[in-house]
């Protein structure tokens, strides 16, 4: 699994809400500028993150973007999958397609790549973005005693 810059933005406008959690909508402007996100391809991940449900949105002078839950009741892996696709590195371990391999079962190969998209999911499942949220204060705070 490879996070292109639409996974990384996008998670990136993620922590940004998750930041700003609990104090109502947020301009796409500012999610755009907090993170270094171009604002056209911002407005693009915000629709797909709304239609994965991890986002609410409002139009107008009051309106913009909100977690539609709390942080620690989003996993990574909605939002990589939202935005990435699945996580597998190939189509012969993704559930929903056909597996046309000529080796199928017999593959060994297969079954590794069943182990790390296995592992992979576990890691993303179990990272909320309270989690992540916690680990950037930590990295702010960290740095901020370094460079003191």
């Amino acid at each position: 699994m490879k996070i292109s810059t639409k996974g990384e933005y996008g998670i990136r406008a993620m922590l940004e809400l998750t930041a700003r959690y609990g104090q109502g909508y947020v301009q796409s402007t500012e999610i755009a500028e907090a993170r270094n996100i171009p604002a056209n391809y911002l407005y693009q991940l915000l629709i797909t993150l709304r239609k994965a449900g991890v986002i609410r949105s409002r139009r107008g002078p009051q309106g913009g973007h909100m977690l539609a839950r709390p942080p620690v009741d989003i996993s990574l892996s909605e939002v990589v999958i939202a935005l990435e696709g699945p996580l597998a590195p190939t189509g012969c371990v993704q559930p929903d397609v056909v597996d046309d391999c000529p080796f199928g079962e017999r593959c060994a190969v297969r079954h590794v790549w069943q182990r790390v998209t296995d592992a992979t999911r576990r890691i993303l499942d179990e990272t909320s973005f309270a989690d992540l949220a916690a680990e950037e204060v930590h990295l702010a705070q960290s740095q901020r005693a370094r460079t003191s």
